[in-house]
């Protein structure tokens, strides 16, 4: 039990000591990861001494804060290497056709137990939407290159989980007595708090009306930020902590 407590500190001391090298890493060269030959840059002038250690400095409670997200990136990780290895098994095509498969199903089941015909339209919306938003997620994921993934994957997949339900409320009466007000609640306390900075929430409430497809639209302009996020901790977590050391990490 001391040992495991020991190996725990001594990987949170690690993941924090490369988080800050990574910090420093943006304004000078070899912090992160110094060559074997020419190590670590160290300042030379009073003046790069002093741009340095104030660099530094700045950089603690970025860290503080950052590590909890760091964290969460961890755990995002694992998650999305799973995901990505089954799709990496089906490939594009086989995604496609499975997200088909699985809406098909549902909407035949929709039909056996008699919905209406805005319920087999909100399933088949929100299927259409989900597998569309899993194919540009996969397609991009294959394009390579962390950047792709970060601006167009991440937020594809979190469209094709957040999306259906909004399109589906659409279509469905049921579905829309329970996604719309929400919805509008969670608009109001995004105008009213995170948005309300420099007025861009009385300008967005002048310039659009909630209703029909704005619902769509919010919601889309939630999944891209959020995507952009979890792709920007996963890709943090891998420079922190690469691949080649998680199972290292996972046995801590």
């Amino acid at each position: 039990m001391e040992q495991r407590s020991t190996g725990l500190l001594g990987a949170v001391r690690i993941d924090i000591a490369r988080l800050h090298a990574t910090w420093m890493e943006l304004a000078f060269p070899r912090q992160l990861d110094p060559g074997r030959v020419v190590g670590k840059w160290t300042p030379e002038t009073t003046l790069q001494t002093a741009t340095y250690y104030l660099w530094a400095g700045l950089g603690v409670p970025l860290v503080a804060v950052g590590y909890p997200l760091l964290l969460f990136g961890f755990a995002a990780r694992a998650y999305v290497t799973r995901v990505d290895s089954a799709a990496t098994r089906l490939g594009l095509v086989g995604v496609v056709l499975l997200s088909l498969v699985a809406w098909g199903a549902l909407t035949v089941a929709a039909w056996v137990r008699e919905f209406s015909t805005g319920g087999l339209l909100a399933v088949g919306a929100a299927g259409a939407v989900a597998t569309v938003a899993a194919a540009v997620a996969v397609g991009a994921s294959r394009l390579g290159g962390r950047g792709t993934s970060v601006l167009i994957a991440y937020p594809a997949a979190v469209t094709a989980f957040l999306l259906p339900p909004v399109v589906a409320a659409l279509y469905s009466p049921a579905l829309a007595d329970v996604v719309f007000p929400n919805t509008t609640s969670l608009a109001v306390w995004l105008l009213d708090g995170p948005l309300a900075v420099g007025g861009l929430g009385d300008l967005i409430r002048e310039r659009f009306d909630l209703r029909g497809t704005a619902y769509v639209l919010m919601w889309v302009g939630i999944s891209v930020p959020v995507g952009w996020l979890f792709g920007l901790l996963v890709a943090l977590a891998d420079v922190v902590r690469p691949k080649r050391d998680a199972g290292t990490s996972t046995r801590i």
